[in-house]
């Protein structure tokens, strides 16, 4: 899988992408010169932080930006009910690592492959799966140029054995964007698009209080789509639609309605009164 992320493309986290760079970018760019002055790097990095902040596109960008290789894994994927097949899976991987370095590895969602030992049905599955990363983290030493980086928004659930120096020892907090990076992201997915020019992105920033960058790229995209169904109303004849092209261009009002309208899904509110079937 070839990420094509770049840093430019992810708005704010200056903070999050510097300890990336600290920790992936640089030891695989310049290894002589870790080595010479002797710095041990860390094996894996947790990233955490709510759902829709951007983990996965940071991880992307940080395997694009040290031109290394990535490999990309959705924790609930590895879950298998034959025996020893997801720890089977999780060696694959590494060997692949091994073979591809320099390489970055992407745990996705890795608190449904290695949640607290001990609890849950399936308990005797995920043990082994945290039993064989384990085993495969603390062995990474022969791995050169593997970097590991896995991501949750419930490390809570993750199993404190991972969390040790060692194994995952860098554990990086991706929060909810301020004012400041919504503008950003919403200024990075509105480029080159024919935006008026009387929108306020100052205001629109402080509309999406609480928005993640998920939110924010959703809010662009239906501005877009907004000013697409006015259009199409307006010529329904595509050679029509082909002459007027250039008259169509995203308002203040449609991303105010746009933000209007991912609030009422991230509230999942229809905007009407729903009859919730009671029963006793």
């Amino acid at each position: 899988e070839s990420p094509d992320v770049e840093w430019i493309d992810i708005g704010g986290l200056d903070e999050v992408k510097r300890e990336l760079q600290e920790a992936v970018e640089w030891p695989l760019r310049y290894p002589d010169l870790y080595t010479k002055l002797g710095h041990s790097n860390p094996k894996g990095i947790l990233m955490h932080g709510p759902s829709g902040t951007g983990k996965t596109m940071l991880a992307k960008a940080v395997a694009t930006e040290s031109e290394a290789n990535f490999i990309s894994v959705k924790g609930p994927e590895l879950l298998s009910k034959w025996v020893g097949e997801s720890e089977r899976g999780i060696r694959e991987i590494f060997r692949r690592a091994r073979q591809a370095a320099p390489c970055v590895v992407f745990f996705d969602e890795i608190d449904s492959i290695a949640p607290i030992r001990g609890l849950g049905g399936d308990s005797m599955v995920t043990e082994r799966v945290v039993s064989q990363l384990l085993t495969e983290l603390d062995g990474i030493q022969e791995l050169s140029s593997v970097v590991i980086i896995a991501a949750t928004n419930r490390s809570d659930m993750i199993d404190p054995a991972l969390l040790r120096p060692g194994r995952f020892d860098k554990i990086v907090y991706v929060p909810l964007p301020d004012k400041a990076t919504r503008k950003k992201i919403l200024e990075i997915h509105v480029n080159q698009k024919p935006i008026s020019e009387v929108v306020d992105f100052d205001r629109i920033a402080e509309l999406t209080d609480g928005f993640s960058g998920a939110d924010m790229s959703a809010v662009a995209n239906t501005a877009i789509s907004l000013v697409l169904h006015e259009y199409l109303q307006k010529y329904s004849n595509p050679e029509d639609a082909a002459k007027h092209a250039s008259e169509a261009h995203v308002t203040m009002k449609h991303f105010e309605d746009a933000v209007k309208k991912i609030k009422t899904q991230r509230d999942n509110k229809s905007g009407e009164k729903v009859t919730v079937p009671y029963y006793r």
